[in-house]
């Protein structure tokens, strides 16, 4: 649960690596020298690259995909879906591309065919990404710096007698205004239902990607564990984290490593902390296994033993999360998972409604570390076979303490199931 994720993924206009409050709500280690890596993998030596262990997706389940969202338009009314560079592109085609001011996206129609706007000088870069073995393909229609991408994209949906066109709920808002102004604003829909229904319930593939990847997290947060003592500083404690993920084979690993007060904040503080015994560790972290996402929250104490009234929230936190998953099953509103959790911390005298935990239960996961569906108080949407979310209850105490436990997990026909183990003691993460 962590806000940063969505600041960094949703930086389009700019084009940053990452936003200031994304820095000043991260605990995340200064680049490490060669020396200072190689401390780590000796610390971290039992640890292997596991990242073949499972294999990414693949062109032809891209092609399904593609065939699936064709009749998700044709449900709902539409000929044609355009995104533009991000989670939902790659999910259709598995090509990135980069946000300028210059328009670059993909259209996919209702018959499961597709094409590609693109500026004409970077045709030839696209086509080395587009085309080949393994790649997506498509026409490229291109667009000179002079007649802007579209009338040439209006054009294109013309050509294939698109009558009304859905766009990604990501895309930039210049794109769909001037979209509408050559193609006719009154065809144009937003395609967040569109969207939804094609990426939020996750195939076998997506499921076992996810699986691995937060197994993986955990294995790395057991590790961890191993290292951490009363003395160190919380960037010390996030390169162990980020280092040990890596080594793990997970990428654009990132985490929040918050001490004792500084956790009662969510999203943490701007100072640096020191562990000190019976203190408590709050670690949210994460890291992307073939571009499919983990996100992991143990907290637990670093050395000594738990203060009583700390002890008693991690168990009540712990005992909200259970009662939420046990309540988690196909036909169940996401609402009434958040409200079961919430009442289980009320019931164990920690305030109702936001007064000890002031965020949602928990989000989608699969390409994005945040995504749809939400476990959220207003969510009437339906629990379905194939959903996959946190389950992150909290409790926050301003000036002493936070305690988050998250773990990930899939709706099943049945009931659901986490991927990789609970966390069972505020002794140690794993």
């Amino acid at each position: 649960m962590s806000e940063d994720k969505i600041l960094r993924r949703r930086n389009f206009l700019a084009g940053a690596a990452a936003l200031p409050l994304a820095t000043a709500c991260r605990s995340t280690p200064p680049p490490s020298d060669g020396d200072e890596t190689a401390r780590l993998d000796e610390l971290l030596r039992d640890l292997r690259d596991q990242s073949s262990s499972i294999s990414p997706i693949d062109e032809s389940e891209r092609k399904l995909r593609r065939a699936r969202l064709g009749l998700a338009l044709e449900s709902s009314g539409c000929q044609a879906l355009f995104c533009e560079a991000g989670a939902t592109m790659t999910w259709l085609s598995g090509v990135s591309w980069g946000f300028s001011e210059r328009t670059f996206g993909l259209i996919v129609f209702a018959d499961g065919s597709h094409a590609w706007i693109c500026p004409a000088f970077e045709t030839e870069k696209a086509r080395l990404r587009i085309e080949g073995e393994g790649r997506p393909g498509g026409k490229i229609v291109s667009w000179n710096e002079h007649e802007y991408a579209f009338a040439p994209l209006a054009g294109l949906l013309r050509d294939h007698r698109v009558e009304r066109v859905a766009f990604d709920p990501q895309t930039r808002l210049f794109i769909a205004d001037r979209l509408g102004a050559a193609f006719g604003r009154d065809r144009l829909l937003c395609g967040t239902e569109i969207v939804a229904d094609v990426r939020m319930v996750k195939e076998p593939h997506e499921l076992a990607l996810l699986r691995r990847a937060n197994e993986l997290t955990k294995l790395a947060l057991g590790e961890v564990a191993k290292h951490v003592h009363a003395g160190m500083r919380t960037a010390e404690i996030a390169a162990l984290v980020a280092r040990a993920q890596e080594r793990l084979g997970l990428q654009s690993v990132w985490n929040l490593t918050l001490v004792g007060a500084a956790a009662a904040h969510p999203h943490g503080e701007l100072s640096e902390q020191k562990l000190g015994k019976g203190d408590l560790l709050l670690v949210d972290t994460g890291g992307s296994l073939h571009d499919y996402q983990s996100d992991i929250t143990r907290t637990w104490v670093g050395e000594g033993t738990p203060r009583a009234r700390e002890e008693r929230a991690w168990h009540s936190v712990r005992s909200a999360q259970k009662i939420a998953f046990e309540a988690m099953r196909p036909g169940v509103e996401c609402r009434a998972i958040d409200r079961s959790a919430r009442a289980s911390i009320a019931a164990a005298g920690w305030g109702a409604d936001y007064v000890a935990m002031g965020h949602r239960l928990g989000h989608g996961i699969g390409l994005e570390g945040h995504e749809d569906p939400y476990f959220d108080g207003g969510s009437t949407l339906l629990l379905r076979p194939g959903m996959t979310f946190s389950d992150e209850p909290g409790i926050y105490i301003l000036g002493e303490f936070g305690v988050r436990i998250e773990d990930i997990v899939a709706i099943t026909e049945t009931g659901a199931e986490v991927f990789g183990p609970w966390q069972e003691s505020p002794l140690t993460p794993s």
